[in-house]
């Protein structure tokens, strides 16, 4: 717990998945193992446009190239050309030797070819397909190459473990990112990750520059990325797409601007509803921040949490925290109102501004909240919590929400009884509710700070 602040991220280590979000419904695709990113909006080129590009990617024509070149021809138990034919059509195509066998598997994989027992001919991909059925293939191209990350795509184990989150930052950075950068950036991670030794490292630092460009070469060839006028790399119109195709497969926020714009213009009591509902995303908020000064934005956004629900608090604060010390009138005034006060508290302390001090009776309050918020919040809104280790902290916040006077507790300790897979705090959380039903009564109140 920070100084000043409960996190969300400390519920995260407390509450079980199960318990703290609302059932997802069946339509919804399921968030991976990781932490859902929000990544800034693109523009992306008309799907005419790009449909026309596939074929003039290297590997797409080095693909279609190879499978007029095999025609019906025996290949090995693993389906691979044997190694005079590949060493034969490395040199009759002019690909080299180390792409050859990725151009195969992309012509296997996307349907150029075909293999039955043991022999490969033409597949049943149509030479002739419509945009919608291009870029499909195209996609199926970009994971292949991807998925060839685990197998040694370019080369550099360094680079190839660190492939995915390399195309993520230049994904988010559209002018391009100069290759000194991405290599810290991969030493970083790296460093992060794998924790080598001093000598190992100072090894991987050397070898990594000529590795990375090899590796952008390689991406080049893939049709991914580009040398910009100024010597950075930066994703093609192609490689946009296909990247923000494969970030949306993997439960991440990527817009387009074109989704984003939409959002720009409603009030700030929409723009929350909307983040409520989950038909926007965190996405759309940098949008409409824009078009507003922070002194106006804020105050919009606290009039409305003041008298909200926790699910439009939370909204409200996730949107808050994208201001900086411009917004310090608005919320500095919010400490009046008794259900922004610790969040304007909050908000005030990270920013190393002036703001007065929040007892632990206030952190149980917006510990409260924020698992109230997430029984209003819909889809990705809700976010993702971790089950709790150790149980014993749950176990004691429960234990303390009784007392604070929040108006959801009742409905907090409910949701944690019927829904905890600990049945330690399932029955923490049970004997909490009818404590707080007595308070609601009227029966003998804790002495807690002011709510």
């Amino acid at each position: 717990m920070a100084n000043n602040v409960f996190d969300l991220a400390e519920l995260r280590k407390l509450i079980d998945e199960q318990a703290a979000v609302p059932p997802r419904q069946a339509e919804e695709t399921p968030v991976e193992e990781h932490e859902a990113l929000t990544f800034p909006p693109v523009l992306l080129a008309s799907d005419a446009e790009l449909a026309r590009a596939v074929p003039a990617v290297p590997l797409v024509a080095d693909a279609i190239r190879l499978t007029a070149w095999t025609g019906t021809r025996q290949v090995s138990r693993e389906g691979h050309l044997s190694e005079a034919d590949a060493a034969a059509a490395a040199e009759e195509l002019g690909v080299p030797a180390s792409r050859l066998r990725l151009v195969w598997i992309v012509a296997v994989n996307t349907g150029l070819l075909k293999i039955i027992g043991g022999r490969a001919s033409r597949g049943p991909l149509s030479m002739q397909l419509t945009v919608e059925a291009t870029l499909e293939f195209w996609d199926g191209v970009v994971m292949d190459v991807l998925d060839r990350a685990d197998a040694g795509l370019t080369g550099s184990a360094v680079v190839d473990g660190h492939l995915a989150e390399m195309l993520a930052t230049v994904y988010s950075v559209r002018s391009g990112v100069a290759t000194a950068n991405l290599a810290r950036g991969i030493l970083q991670s790296h460093e992060v990750a794998c924790a080598p030794g001093p000598a190992e490292m100072r090894k991987i630092a050397a070898a990594l520059p000529a590795e990375l460009l090899e590796a952008l070469s390689l991406l080049a060839y893939c049709g991914l990325v580009e040398q910009t006028a100024a010597g950075r790399t930066a994703l093609t119109p192609l490689g946009v797409w296909a990247i923000r195709r494969d970030l949306l497969r993997e439960g991440h926020d990527a817009p387009t601007a074109a989704e984003v714009e939409v959002f720009a213009d409603l009030s700030a009591a929409e723009l929350v509803e909307a983040l409520v509902r989950g038909t926007a995303t965190q996405s759309a908020v940098a949008g409409w921040l824009e078009r507003r000064s922070p002194d106006s934005a804020a105050r919009d956004l606290i009039e409305i949490a003041a008298s909200g629900t926790a699910g439009q608090r939370g909204a409200v604060g996730a949107i808050l925290e994208e201001l900086g010390p411009e917004a310090e009138v608005p919320v500095r005034q919010a400490l009046d109102h008794p259900l922004m006060r610790r969040y304007a508290a909050s908000w005030l302390h990270i920013r190393d501004l002036d703001a007065p001090p929040l007892s632990p009776e206030d952190h149980t309050w917006i510990a409260v909240d924020s698992l109230a918020a997430l029984m209003h919040l819909s889809g990705p809104a809700a976010g993702r919590l971790d089950p709790p280790d150790p149980g014993e902290d749950l176990i004691k916040l429960v234990g303390e929400m009784p007392a604070v006077g929040h108006p959801d507790t009742i409905a907090v300790l409910d949701m944690l009884a019927s829904a905890h897979d600990d049945q330690a705090v399932a029955k923490a959380a049970r004997k909490a509710a009818m404590k707080a039903r007595s308070l609601e009564h009227g029966g003998p109140r804790p002495v807690a700070r002011r709510s």
